[in-house]
């Protein structure tokens, strides 16, 4: 895990050794500062040198001013140096869940994943910028300030050794204790930030189902889960610093004891006195400073692993060796004997599927709501993969084929349409971020939003709102529609695209899909007969299984499974 955090100074190595370096300097003139008072003391002030104790003061002086120089520079460009890993961090975080696969978002909540884009890389850039340089500084202010108490007297030294293992073993011990309270915080935010989300998302139902109040006992669970955590954190963090705050205090009662009883026999003066007094803050400094390390250390190490549990998933679905990027697609889609299931655990959600597609032509794929029938457009583009048999396009296997490729040739409109939260504009382009304004117009005007669009204010400028919560259900629909317009895609797939619409609504999305779909493969699933009749073929899945194919008279004369569906108004 270390190794994996250090590649993450590389591009900022300047920026790092300017931090260590103004610290070693920081840390040098904190050792040089009280040699210069016992000096001062012990030889200056008695000799009555005057020169000498203006020079000294002066020298002082400049160490403060140097040090505040340091000071700045370490602070600044080290927090810098931590933002520039944090947005290096997040940079690689969001291209690495850009790439994994419908599975993953399926299993994960929203706010675990916010969670760990955001608490857990700004705590990370913490731990980077002081994690460091803290430990750098304690090590060498510790050691140099050992080293000069030795050169004036080993008595008094050794006995301010005897403390400091006592105050390392105090917070070492209860560092490991607080990175498991840590954990468990940052997990407890995540559950909060899922809860809020659900719940602002989901506004709409929550108020008008009067379930405020479910709301609001769901919360507090979650809630008084995240205080009982950060309460046990804070408890042990309390022992913590009491002990801490103790031992401290009796560190320098033990030292100004021993002091005296060395002063008492004639083996130390006022002025080594005062030095090693000096030298006990210099200590207890950098001693807090690791101590404070190891707690930022745990809260920064928690929060990593969480990064790198991300980064390590790798994604159910890549490209091959060796896959291809298709050139020209004409559009026929075949499935071969498919099977599929989520899990190796769970049933088979579709079994031995085989449908031919041929360019050009209209399929609509039938069934009851839960036979089967988005599982199926599902696959096409491989957001799922099979497990036994094949998907072809235009012949070629398309695990043979590029992703990315792959769908650059799939458009898809569904029912639970997603808006960006931005504009119309941006919403339709994102079909095609390179067209024209031309072009943009006339995909809106083949889609029967345009006129729509011309009687707002901000015309193609208008925001949509939070998931298109601005428009209707129909227009968020026929949005979709021109985006897939500007795509102009070989294939199409229509996702129950007319359902739970009005008549009107309707209608302005049938006559847009009709001509989307001119001169396309395209794949309809609907519940609505009059989305399915112009159809060339219809599949009828029940199941899982495919049980009947043909046109809609042809199914209606077998008076079958199809037939009872449209007898019982199922179509």
């Amino acid at each position: 895990m270390l190794k994996r955090f250090a590649g993450y100074y590389k591009p900022h190595i300047g920026l790092f050794l300017l931090d260590m370096g103004v610290a070693i300097l920081s840390a040098v003139l904190s050792i040089f500062f009280p040699i210069l008072t016992r000096t001062l003391l012990k030889t200056y002030v008695p000799d009555h040198n005057v020169r000498m104790i203006i020079i000294s003061l002066i020298v002082m002086l400049l160490v403060f001013l140097f040090r505040a120089i340091f000071n700045y520079i370490r602070i600044r460009w080290g927090h810098i140096l931590g933002v520039r890993m944090e947005y290096d961090m997040r940079a690689d975080i969001f291209s690495h869940i850009q790439k994994l696969s419908f599975t993953y978002f399926d299993n994960t909540k929203t706010g675990h994943i916010m969670s760990r884009i955001s608490n857990d890389l700004n705590m990370i850039a913490e731990v980077a910028h002081h994690a460091p340089e803290d430990l750098l500084i304690s090590i060498l202010i510790i050691a140099g300030s050992f080293i000069a108490m030795f050169q004036f007297n080993s008595t008094l030294a050794l006995f301010t050794l005897i403390p400091v293992p006592l105050l390392l073993l105090w917070g070492l011990t209860f560092g490991r204790k607080m990175k498991s309270g840590f954990r468990t915080v940052r997990k407890r935010i995540a559950d909060i930030n899922s809860s809020v989300e659900n719940s602002v998302q989901g506004i709409r139902e929550v108020k008008s189902y009067a379930n405020e109040e479910i709301e609001i006992d769901k919360f507090s669970l979650v809630n008084d889960n995240f205080r009982i955590a950060k309460e046990i954190m804070y408890k042990l963090m309390a022992i913590f610093h009491g002990g801490m705050s103790f031992l401290t205090d009796f560190y320098y009662l033990f030292v100004i004891g021993a002091g005296c009883w060395l002063m008492f026999r004639g083996k130390i003066d006022v002025a080594d006195l005062m030095a090693f007094t000096l030298y006990i803050n210099f200590i207890l400094n950098p001693i807090n400073r690791l101590v404070n390390f190891v707690e930022q250390f745990q809260q920064g190490a928690a929060a990593f692993e969480r990064f790198l549990e991300i980064m390590d998933i790798e994604p159910d679905i890549e490209d091959k060796p060796g896959a291809v990027a298709l050139a020209k697609v004409k559009g026929r889609v075949e499935l071969k004997n498919v099977f599929f299931r989520y899990t190796e655990t769970t049933d088979w959600i579709l079994q031995d599927i085989s449908i031919d597609v041929e360019a050009g032509k209209t399929i609509a794929l039938v069934g009851e709501s839960g036979a089967g029938k988005s599982t199926i457009v599902s696959l096409i583009p491989r957001f799922y993969e099979v497990q036994q048999g094949q998907i072809l396009l235009d012949g070629r296997d398309i695990m043979d084929i590029r992703q990315s490729s792959l769908r650059e040739n799939i458009g898809i409109v569904q029912q639970n349409i997603f808006l960006f939260d931005t504009t119309i504009r941006e919403n339709i382009l994102y079909g095609n971020p390179a067209a024209s304004e031309e072009e943009l117009i006339d995909a809106a005007k083949k889609a029967n939003i345009y006129d729509f669009i011309d009687t707002l204010s901000e015309k193609f400028d208008t925001l949509v709102g939070e998931r298109g919560v601005k428009l209707s259900g129909g227009q968020k629909q026929r949005i979709s529609i021109a985006r897939a317009f500007l795509k102009n895609p070989p294939v199409l797939i229509f996702d129950e695209a007319t359902s739970s619409l009005d008549s009107e609504s309707e209608a302005h999305i049938q006559a847009a899909m009709e001509e989307l779909a001119k001169n396309r493969t395209t794949i309809i699933i609907a519940h609505r007969l009059s989305t399915v009749r112009k159809a060339d073929l219809l599949y009828v899945i029940r199941q899982g299984r495919l049980i009947e194919a043909g046109s809609h008279q042809q199914l209606m004369e077998k008076k079958d499974y199809y037939y009872s569906l449209y007898t019982r108004n199922l179509l």
